[in-house]
C-alpha cells in the first residue's frame, strides 16, 4: 500500500552558473528534474508514502535519479534501459528574471515508458493516482501507459490526479486539447492555468473556466494564478486563496509543488481552506532557490510563511 503513485520521465537537469546566453557558461550544477518526481518528492516531505515509476538510461545518470529520489523517501521503481539514454534538461538563465530550458528528451528511456512498466496492483492499492499531461505527449506507449494507469485506477475507486503541465514542445494546443477532453472525464482533482485550461474550453474568467472543467468531471477543479494566487472549485464550492509574498530566484517547479501541497493535505484529511493554503505555501517554497524541487518544503516549514515578521530564525 502506498498513499500515492505517480509516473513519467524525470531527466538530468544540467543549471548553468552564469547569467547570459549559454554558449558563454562554464560552469554548470547537475541534478534531475521531472514533474511527476517533482510531485512526489513534494508529497514525500509532506509526511505521506509515495511510489514513482518511470524508466532512465542504464547510465550515470539514472544511477543519480534512482539515488536521489530514494535519498528523499521516494519508492522507486525505475526500469533500467539499455538501449536509450536518460534525458537531458539545459536550465540558462538568459538575464536575471528570463529562465530558458531546453529538452533533449527524443528517443530517450523516460519516452519509452510503456504499458508493461507500470503495475495495476500497486495503482489499486495507492489512495491517489497523479498523472500529468506531459507523459502522453512522450510517445504513443507512453500515451498507452496513461490511459491503462487511469483505467486501472478507476475500477478500484483511487483518486486520479491531473497536471496538464502544457509543453508546446512536445504536441500541439489540438493535440493536447484532444486528449484532455477525452480523459478529463475520468479525472477527480484537475490542476491547470487559465492558459491550459483553454484547451479544453474557451472559456478564460477564471471562476467560469473552473465551472466549466468541472461539469467535464473532475469533483476538484485548482486553477493556478501563479503570483496572482489561486482558486479552488470543490463541490460546486469556489475558494481564492491569496499567494505569499517571496523573493523569487527560480521558478520552475512551482507548479508541482502547488499540486504536491493539495494532494498531500488531501491525503492528511485536511479542510479545503487549509488545502488551498497548503498548496500556494509549497508554490511559494518552490521559487525561493535554484533547482526544480530542492527547496519544498517539510510540514515544519509552511509555518515560516504564515507567520510574518522577522526573517531570521534561530
Amino acid at each position: 500500500m502506498t498513499d500515492l503513485v505517480t509516473f513519467g520521465e524525470t531527466m538530468a537537469l544540467f543549471a548553468a552558473r552564469r547569467t547570459g546566453p549559454l554558449r558563454f557558461a562554464r560552469d554548470f550544477d547537475l541534478g534531475l528534474g521531472g514533474a511527476e518526481s517533482n510531485v512526489a518528492i513534494g508529497v514525500a516531505r509532506l509526511g505521506h508514502s509515495v511510489t514513482w515509476v518511470g524508466r532512465v538510461g542504464a547510465d550515470e545518470f539514472g544511477d543519480l535519479i534512482r539515488a536521489t529520489l530514494l535519498g528523499e523517501g521516494v519508492d522507486t521503481r525505475a526500469v533500467a534501459d539499455h538501449e536509450a539514454p536518460t534525458g537531458l534538461m539545459i536550465k540558462g538563465r538568459r538575464t536575471a528574471d528570463l529562465i530558458d530550458v531546453s529538452y533533449y528528451r527524443r528517443g530517450s528511456a523516460g519516452s519509452r515508458l510503456a504499458p508493461a512498466d507500470l503495475d495495476p496492483a500497486l495503482i489499486r492499492g495507492a489512495r491517489v493516482l497523479h498523472v500529468s499531461a506531459i507523459t502522453p505527449a512522450l510517445s504513443a506507449s507512453a500515451r498507452e501507459a496513461t490511459h491503462h494507469a487511469v483505467a486501472a485506477a478507476r475500477s478500484a475507486g483511487v483518486l486520479v490526479s491531473l497536471d496538464v503541465n502544457y509543453r508546446r514542445a512536445l504536441w500541439s494546443p489540438e493535440e493536447a486539447g484532444r486528449w484532455l477532453r477525452d480523459v478529463i472525464r475520468d479525472v477527480d482533482v484537475l490542476f491547470a492555468t487559465v492558459p491550459e485550461g483553454r484547451l479544453v474550453t474557451d472559456v478564460a474568467e477564471p471562476v467560469a473556466l473552473a465551472e466549466a472543467l468541472a461539469s467535464l468531471g473532475p469533483r476538484h477543479v485548482l486553477i493556478k494564478s501563479g503570483a496572482e494566487g489561486a482558486l479552488e472549485l470543490s463541490d460546486g464550492v469556489v475558494r481564492h486563496a491569496e499567494p505569499y509574498e517571496v523573493t523569487e530566484v527560480d521558478p520552475v517547479g512551482a507548479g508541482d509543488a502547488f499540486a504536491a501541497g493539495w494532494l498531500a493535505d488531501w491525503l492528511a484529511g485536511a479542510e479545503p481552506a487549509e488545502r488551498l493554503r497548503t498548496a500556494c505555501a509549497a508554490g511559494a517554497f518552490a521559487v525561493t532557490s535554484q533547482g526544480d524541487w530542492e527547496s519544498l518544503p517539510r510540514r515544519e516549514d509552511l509555518s515560516l510563511l504564515r507567520r510574518g515578521g522577522a526573517d531570521i530564525s534561530r
